[in-house]
């Protein structure tokens, strides 16, 4: 089992986000057989990108990234500050404020989890397809 740590920088940026994509494109060319397929690939880098984005949006402001490769999936968990769990909601078509992240990452993955952690805050994990 191979796995991974990164930890997001504590600031809301674009450039925070595109970090964590590439470590989890790095972490995935990195993995020996079986090796994951292209789309499975940029399936598990979208889900990166959307929890860790909703993690510093509405998780504190800082996050970290863990990606553990099992041999048949690739579980992403996503540790913040926050003790809010997220919430489906009615994406806003119009007033581009959201809404389609955490649906988004329930339909891709094979399962989803909240769990609180006994330090504070909570952990966001979604298990995909390898």
């Amino acid at each position: 089992m191979d796995t991974m740590s990164v930890n997001v920088a504590p600031v809301r940026s674009a450039a925070s986000i595109a970090r964590a994509r590439e470590s989890a494109r790095a972490f995935l060319e990195r993995l020996a057989q079986p090796a994951i397929a292209a789309e499975a690939a940029e399936t598990v880098v979208l889900v990166v990108s959307e929890l860790v984005t909703n993690a510093l949006r509405h998780g504190g402001g800082t996050c970290t990234l863990d990606l553990t490769a099992h041999p048949d999936s690739i579980e992403v968990a996503v540790h913040d500050p926050s003790p809010q769990t997220p919430r489906m909601r009615t994406p806003d078509l119009n007033g581009g404020t959201g809404g389609f992240g955490w649906p988004m990452v329930n339909r891709l993955a094979r399962a989803t989890a909240v769990t609180r952690r006994t330090a504070g805050g909570k952990t966001v994990s979604a298990l995909l397809a390898r």
